[in-house]
């Protein structure tokens, strides 16, 4: 049955020319897309020469006071690129360089402006300064031509560092010959002979300089021995100064404390006084109420004498603060000088005043017996009570008159003196208080002299010190210079002394001078090429490809093995009439009316199963895709020249790729009709841009580099890229067996998942015929 189809899809294939020539158009068409692509870059980076690219030199060249050579490195760079045809270079003025990228009559300008020279040279100064060149880029003109004119920048750049290093080794050599030849003049003794007349003049004045700021050090040194023994007596008028000041400190602090202990006895001693004789008054007040009460209750009197009792007692402990306070001032005043002459008055109104409050006390005490007894009393015998209240109301008023003289003689003799003592004390805390602060500002100052005088004469020997150990450093080395210069004299001469103490020590000097020799005087644009440019870089190729149009070769010939599937079921028909059928089955022309309608499958009771017509019809399409495959693969070696070490293993590779492609498209269009088509052409978008075919997988964003085992390009790109330049272990097997994978899913759509769309298929073709546009 397959056979049978195919027979008869070839007799139609050729049954007149104009089939004929369509045939060979679907066969010849893919492989001229192919051709073309691979033609038209075939060397891109090699045909850059037509990129024109502007310069501009505006740079002012750089003369250096030391050395008087002129340097311009923006005329090195126009003769270097005069001599370099890697691009299509345009001299021209930079206002016409820079319009002209503008405008696209160049690709890129260089800009040399007029400092670049100076730039360069600041390399020996401590203000380096990086010098630039200005680069103007049109990039709307071509997506690659950027890239290709940044190389020839970078190209420039490389250039001008070589120049610059070449130049300033070569100026470096020439000036060292120079000197050399120099050296060796009649004149040039002559200068040594009065150079090592001044050197040691200049040295002997350094050593005499040195004795004379060395005496002067110990001149100071004397100086100092004096200026330590002031310091000493200073010291001494500065610790006696201190004596006097913490003496003064202790009687200030003393007058203070009598001030304030006599300011706090008065206003105790008023107030305490007062609150006892208020207090006197209130228990005269209540001892009349008590003895009031007797007749009518003896026990509440009683209870209320033993109350005033207990009061009266209580009160003792105030004549003793009140007595305590007097002595702490009675201390106070002690303190003070003995000639003070109101000293003495006042310690004796002090204890005068402390009599009276103990005699008070003691009445007090007095007091509070007889009201205890009278408590007593009050029960038994109502005439010696009331003897009691008389005997009792007459020791209250004595107690108050004995607290009236208290109060009488602390204001009359005490407080006076006190007042009076405390404004003398006032104005000696003044006094004292600015005598300090002077006595202490003078000791400072005193001390500050002494210290700053010795340490700036301790600082002045140290520095004097320095200054002479360098003036004979200096004339140390001058005279090392000298005998250098000596040396090197005789060595210039010959050693015509013929010394043999001589020979060994200017051996060295001799060897060092043969080699300075012998570098100056060898090929100075030689070794400064060498140090210019001290690495080279030896490219080793692995599996090499011989140019960009064999390496971009499987990339576009695998697409158009695709290309050319899609334009097959393009041009020819995937599904098989019910006429064929019946040729085929050897009904007639058409097949029985229980076959039902025109579809795929129809004709299954008669043998033709649905796996025939897909293989069947499969076969002319697997023809046409194997003719296209071995014509563009052939034609890429044959024609273009496209490097295949393994000519087999290449053609395999386009005849896999060929039989793969056709029948995922075929099986696309006959499951899903146009729609398969339609998806056809998705996947060759998808594969021209995630495949790798022009830029790495791994440049790619994320989603094509998880897509890119799942697509058929990349194996087989990677097999023909094999085929072409060679193979590591068993990379091209690999990459055709996954490549051949595709077949499976293929099949399985084409063979058994296309059986339940069958339908749908149909009912999807009927809907789009019935717009009589699709």
């Amino acid at each position: 049955m397959i056979w049978g189809i195919f027979k008869r899809d070839m007799c139609h294939a050729t049954r007149n020319v104009i089939a004929v020539i369509v045939s060979m158009g679907l066969v010849v068409v893919p492989a001229l897309y192919a051709w073309f692509n691979i033609a038209a870059s075939w060397n891109p980076y090699g045909n850059t020469k037509a990129l024109k690219v502007a310069v501009a030199n505006n740079d002012k060249g750089y003369k250096s006071d030391l050395i008087p050579v002129r340097v311009n490195v923006g005329e090195t760079i126009i003769s270097t690129l005069h001599a370099n045809d890697q691009l299509d270079w345009q001299f021209v003025k930079s206002d016409k360089a820079i319009d002209g990228v503008k405008s696209g009559e160049y690709y890129a300008a260089i800009v040399i402006p007029k400092g670049f020279s100076a730039d360069m040279m600041t390399l020996f100064s401590p203000d380096i300064k990086h010098a630039q060149l200005k680069y103007y880029l049109n990039e709307k003109i071509n997506p690659i031509a950027p890239h290709i004119t940044d190389q020839g920048a970078t190209t420039v750049v490389n250039t001008i560092d070589k120049t610059f290093a070449k130049t300033i080794a070569q100026v470096g050599l020439d000036l060292a010959a120079s000197i050399l030849h120099y050296s060796q003049s009649p004149q040039m003794a002559e200068y040594m002979r009065n150079l090592n007349g001044n050197l040691t003049t200049m040295a002997d004045t350094l050593s005499g300089a040195s004795q004379q700021v060395t005496s002067y050090s110990q001149l100071l040194g004397s100086a100092n021995d004096i200026v330590d023994s002031t310091g000493k007596l200073l010291a001494s008028a500065t610790k006696a100064g201190k004596q006097a000041q913490n003496a003064l400190k202790q009687g200030k602090s003393g007058a203070t404390s009598f001030t304030s202990a006599g300011a706090n006895v008065t206003s105790s001693v008023n107030t305490a006084l007062d609150q006892v004789s208020g207090a006197f008054d209130q228990v005269a007040a209540k001892v009349n109420e008590a003895f009031d009460a007797i007749g009518k209750d003896s026990d509440t009197a009683a209870s209320q004498l033993t109350t005033l009792s207990e009061q009266v007692s209580s009160s003792e402990s105030l004549y003793d603060t009140y007595i305590t306070s007097l002595n702490h001032m009675h201390e106070s005043v002690e303190q003070l000088p003995d000639s003070d002459s109101a000293k003495q008055a006042l310690l004796e109104a002090i204890d005068r005043e402390i009599t009276l409050l103990e005699a008070a006390k003691g009445d007090s005490q007095k007091l509070a017996q007889q009201l205890k007894d009278a408590s007593t009393q009050v029960t038994q015998d109502t005439a010696a009570a009331e003897r009691s209240r008389k005997e009792i109301l007459n020791r209250i008023t004595s107690a108050k008159q004995s607290i009236s003289n208290v109060r009488d003689d602390y204001a009359t003799n005490v407080k006076p003196k006190i007042d009076a003592l405390a404004s003398t004390v006032s104005t000696l805390i003044s006094q004292t208080d600015s005598m300090i602060t002077q006595l202490s500002g003078t000791a400072d100052d005193l001390d500050d002299v002494t210290g700053d005088v010795g340490t700036n004469v301790t600082s002045i020997r140290s520095t004097l010190g320095a200054i002479a150990k360098k003036l004979d450093s200096s004339a140390a080395t001058v005279k090392e210079l000298i005998t250098k210069l000596e040396t090197g004299g005789n060595a210039g001469d010959g050693n015509s002394d013929g010394g043999d103490g001589d020979n060994d020590a200017s051996s060295s000097d001799s060897g060092e001078s043969d080699e300075l020799r012998a570098l100056a005087t060898a090929n100075a644009s030689t070794l400064s090429t060498l140090i210019s440019a001290p690495v080279t870089l030896h490219r080793v190729s692995v599996y090499p490809i011989a140019n960009y149009g064999s390496a971009m070769a499987p990339f576009y010939t695998i697409l158009s093995i695709w290309v050319g599937a899609i334009i097959l079921c393009a041009m020819l028909k995937v599904t098989i009439s019910d006429r064929e059928k019946a040729h085929v089955l050897g009904l007639g022309d058409t097949l029985p009316r229980v076959a039902g309608p025109s579809g795929p499958g129809n004709a299954s009771r008669w043998g033709l199963r649905l796996d025939h017509e897909y293989f069947g019809r499969y076969a002319i399409f697997a023809l046409l895709a194997l003719l296209q495959g071995t014509l563009v693969c052939l034609g890429d070696m044959y024609f273009l020249g496209v490097q295949a070490n393994h000519a087999l293993q290449f053609l395999a590779v386009g005849w896999l790729a060929a039989l793969v492609f056709s029948n995922i498209v075929y099986t696309l269009t006959v499951s899903f009709g146009d729609i398969g088509k339609a998806v056809a052409v998705v996947l060759l978008v998808m594969q021209v841009a995630g495949s790798g075919g022009t830029f790495p997988i791994e440049t790619l964003p994320k989603f094509f580099q998880m897509l890119y085992p799942f697509l058929p390009f990349p194996h087989a790109i990677d097999a023909m890229h094999a085929a072409m330049a060679g193979s590591y272990g068993n990379e091209y097997l690999l990459d055709m067996v996954y490549l051949a994978l595709f077949l499976i899913p293929s099949l399985l759509l084409g063979l058994v998942l296309r059986k339940p769309v069958i339908r749908l298929n149909n009912w999807v073709s009927r809907n789009l015929e019935s717009t009589k546009v699709m």
